[in-house]
């Protein structure tokens, strides 16, 4: 994922996620801007970096630091490359009653109105690909006593990535954010120390049984500032360990004693068995390609065989292709008995195989036709996932494929909608059971994309890709590469704490919520592929 040349300025660098985001991508190639404020030792560290690296101090909550700040960064590099809104002050963790308006307004002057002003001076310096990548907070999405300030600006955040997304896809700039859950930072050791926090009581509601290292954070960041997200604007991804998909009273960890080793260190991963359903075109083929390069094995199965075994054949002899069609269990259980015998584990599952019903009005639609719809691309995989699950270690994934459709139904497409809404919640409700014995879930939701049976749907009238084109804020249909990107990063280690998050890969579809067209702008590349 190295990108060297790129100029990274990173807020809140001189500690815990801002500090681990400074030694990753430095360690890339990248050349960075650390800013902080005054007496942080951010100038140090640069320093420490060498040159060309630049330490900064600002205050990001005043116009006027920003601005100086600007200046400093154009007389020393030709271009901004990305921009990581990562400062923020922490909660105060006082009662309504006890929060003066002062303090209130301070809370909103760093963490969201000084984030804005850092996103426009940086988009004013931009070229095309450059990217803003802002550090949002799951209080940002769930309520919490005592943590207005925080939890209001955070939000805004979240709103403020959407909207900009939006704006400025039409400059080639895209803005995506994080939403981390509770990370092993000196904010949060503070908070412990004062006895405003119990890290022990945080641990046993949090699925995964503990909280995240800055890296998984940080690394979270590099990913979204890829070239292999090129395709991801206006996305939010939850960081969380999964818990935002436990619902239910209790615990949703046995308690640990002490620290977690997790916590404090990065797990070593080896090449993996990796199971693609609907693996022998499109998308899913995509991500076979994309695991395979990375040198894990990969079972390609799909209810065409013979098209899986092409691809089997063109990847190398390590790879397995079979024909199943997941809809019928036995020929799933028989699949995945077949592979314990062979491989003894699967590390990872691609829930790829769907189905998408026939554009007949609700009123006209029949049972049976809902039924093939649900037993495919629901039933399927959740029959997948049980088996797997039989076969996983502590580190595997199940990583199901959704759709926009889930959050955005569209008609006459119910069946499609209904089942991969399914899937969503599928994906948080495994993601709950089996954080504890260290599996995790998650969704990659894409938009249009460009595959073969898009093209037909066009080629048939039953959709209108110029519409289809102005309505994405990126004004272009994605590749099934960058689905497969995003599933890949997902089932990396890079992402051992996201756990039942969705991740939409839409160039901005699910993010625009204004009337008219989102773009102007035509990939005529699109045209000629979906004609």
């Amino acid at each position: 994922m190295k990108q060297a040349g790129r100029i990274v300025i990173i807020t809140g660098a001189a500690g815990g996620i801002g500090r681990a985001l400074v030694d990753i991508l430095a360690a890339d190639g990248d050349t960075l801007v650390a800013v902080d404020l005054p007496g942080r030792g951010v100038v140090e560290l640069a320093r420490g970096l060498g040159y060309p690296h630049l330490g900064l101090e600002c205050d990001v909550s005043r116009e006027e630091d920003i601005l100086a700040l600007y200046g400093r960064v154009e007389a020393q590099f030709a271009q901004i490359g990305i921009l990581v809104n990562n400062a923020a002050l922490g909660p105060t963790i006082a009662a309504t009653v006890d929060t003066g308006v002062d303090a209130f307004r301070r809370g909103l002057e760093v963490n969201l109105i000084g984030p804005f002003v850092m996103a426009r001076e940086a988009a004013r310096r931009m070229r095309p690909g450059g990217t803003i990548v802002n550090v949002a907070s799951l209080a940002g999405v769930l309520g919490n006593p005592k943590r207005n300030a925080y939890a209001a600006s955070k939000a805004g955040m979240i709103s403020l990535t959407k909207s900009l997304a939006c704006e400025w896809a039409s400059r080639g700039i895209r803005v995506t954010a994080v939403a981390p859950g509770y990370v092993h930072t000196p904010m949060v050791a503070e908070l412990e120390r004062a006895g405003k926090l119990d890290l022990a009581a945080v641990r046993r509601r949090v699925p995964m049984g503990r909280m995240a290292r800055p890296d998984e954070i940080a690394r979270t960041v590099r990913f979204l500032a890829s070239a292999q997200a090129g395709y991801i604007t206006g996305s939010v991804l939850a960081v969380d360990g999964g818990w935002m998909s436990f619902n239910q009273a209790g615990d949703a960890h046995p308690p640990v004693d002490g620290t977690p080793r997790a916590e404090l260190s990065r797990p070593c991963t080896d090449a993996r068995i990796v199971l693609v359903t609907g693996g022998a075109n499109g998308i899913g083929a995509a991500v076979v390609r994309r695991f395979g390069a990375n040198g894990d094995t990969v079972v390609i199965a799909d209810k065409d065989g013979a098209a899986a075994a092409e691809l089997a054949g063109l990847l190398g002899c390590r790879h397995l292709a079979k024909s199943v069609d997941v809809a019928v269990e036995s020929e799933v259980v028989a699949l995945f008995e077949e592979l314990r015998g062979r491989f003894g584990r699967i590390d990872v599952l691609v829930n790829g195989a769907a189905v998408a019903d026939t554009f007949v009005p609700g009123i006209e639609q029949m049972p049976a036709e809902i039924e093939h719809v649900l037993d495919v691309n629901l039933t399927g995989a959740f029959t997948c996932a049980r088996e797997a699950i039989k076969a996983m270690c502590p580190g595997g994934v199940i990583l199901n494929l959704g759709s926009i459709n889930s959050f955005l139904p569209l008609a006459p497409r119910h069946a499609y909608g209904a089942s991969k809404a399914g899937m969503d919640i599928l994906t948080r409700c495994m993601a709950a059971e089996l954080g504890p014995v260290g599996i995790r879930t998650a969704t990659v939701a894409p938009g249009y994309i460009r595959t073969p049976g898009v093209a037909q749907l066009a080629k048939a009238g039953r959709i209108d890709s110029t519409a289809i084109g102005r309505r994405i804020p990126m004004g272009r249909m994605g590749r099934p590469e960058d689905v497969a990107d995003a599933a890949f990063f997902l089932a990396s280690a890079d992402a051992s704490y996201i756990n039942g998050s969705i991740l939409y890969v839409d160039g901005g579809w699910t993010s625009f919520g204004d009337a008219g067209n989102a773009s102007e702008l035509y990939d005529e590349c699109f045209a000629e592929a979906a004609g």
